[in-house]
């Protein structure tokens, strides 16, 4: 069988797929990095002007560092699905989550974003595509993030929930059904081909010799 990925001169990375292909990976990259676009948020204390009019009063201190905290304050994302790319850094200590989530949501979503957006442009070009180095580590990275964002979707949480998965299609589930179970078996089948691809050029990637 034909590897996906194959080696090219300098190092470079041939993707050794069609066009349509190509844009169906292209559209699975910019559907993650919209998932990723923060929404725009209020100021802080924009919903509260009667408290914002009275301004703090002598002795206050604690409580205005107390309130600047919880204006300052990142919520883990709604979306199970972002959550799972944006994990929160500790499960013990919440507040040492959410001090460093609040550093560095922003900037991590910012670059998740610039690398799904690379890995996309690169999977549109016209063929032959041949991926430069950045080029191939932002699309792997890419197809991670996918794999985790379907893997949510899908209520893969272990090995084991991936082996039942691939024997549940291999038996034909969802197949020539309707509504909920088709659209299952869609999903079920982009995660399978993600996780090739990805391992794929995991392969590709590997230093040789």
């Amino acid at each position: 069988m034909t590897s996906t990925f194959a080696r090219a001169r300098g190092g470079r990375v041939k993707v050794r797929l069609g066009d349509a292909d190509r844009g169906v990976v292209a559209g699975l990259l910019e559907a993650v990095a919209d998932l990723l676009d923060p929404e725009v948020a209020a100021p802080p204390g924009a919903d509260r002007p009667d408290e914002a009019a009275s301004g703090p009063h002598p002795g206050d201190e604690a409580a205005l560092w107390a309130g600047l905290e919880a204006g300052l304050a990142v919520e883990p994302p709604a979306d199970p699905a972002v959550a799972r790319l944006l994990p929160d850094a500790s499960h013990d200590d919440p507040e040492l989550a959410q001090s460093f989530r609040r550093l560095t949501e922003q900037d991590l979503r910012e670059r998740k974003r610039g690398s799904l957006g690379l890995a996309a442009a690169a999977m549109r070009r016209r063929g032959p595509v041949v991926l430069d180095d950045s080029e191939a580590q932002a699309l792997l990275k890419g197809l991670t993030d996918v794999r985790l964002v379907l893997a949510e979707r899908l209520g893969i949480a272990t090995d084991e929930d991936a082996e039942f998965l691939h024997a549940a299609l291999a038996a034909g589930a969802g197949q020539g059904g309707e509504g909920g179970g088709q659209e299952w078996a869609k999903a079920a089948e982009l995660y399978e081909v993600v996780t090739y691809l990805q391992e794929e050029l995991v392969h590709t990637l590997l230093p040789s010799g």
